[in-house]
């Protein structure tokens, strides 16, 4: 599914004309660039990592790799409710800057392509924090998807 080698290094997240793979979060719907998802897979086993990021859900074996798999609702402090079906359950692995991390989402949805002059900042009065991963967003079917900086999202050192 990703083109790129793993070890290219991928350009900030910009509002471009891209395929990105929308997938939901506590009933919101968000989107990393298509050309930064290795892969999909079913939630599976992992083991904990003492002393690590409340985020952090652990780590788990893909291929002979070591990746670390992220909890997507408490990295961007939504609600820690359970997900409306629970064999929805993926984790995306995202690809940055030669790393793989997975990211827990509840669902994975649709493939979009919106357009560059389609993309808005992110809204306005919402709080603001330190390597916010939101980039803009766009509307989508009535709602709206939020365009995620993988970088940012994984938190890459020297990305933040």
């Amino acid at each position: 599914m990703n083109t790129a080698s793993p070890r290219t290094r991928m350009p900030p997240v910009e509002a471009t004309d891209q395929s990105w793979l929308v997938f939901a979060l506590a009933g919101q719907r968000y989107a990393a660039p298509l050309a930064q998802v290795g892969e999909v897979l079913r939630d599976g086993e992992l083991t904990p990592v003492p002393g690590a990021a409340p985020d952090l859900l652990g780590i788990r074996h893909l291929r002979g790799q070591i990746v670390p798999v992220m909890d997507g609702r408490r990295r961007l402090d939504l609600a820690q409710q359970p997900p409306a079906d629970p064999a929805s359950i993926r984790v995306v692995m995202l690809q940055v800057d030669g790393q793989t991390v997975g990211f827990r989402v509840d669902a994975i949805g649709e493939l979009i392509h919106p357009a560059a002059d389609a993309v808005e900042p992110p809204p306005a009065g919402r709080g603001q924090r330190a390597g916010d991963p939101v980039k803009g967003v766009v509307p989508v079917d009535g709602g709206f998807v939020a365009l995620l900086d993988v970088a940012r999202l994984c938190r890459v050192p020297g990305e933040v």
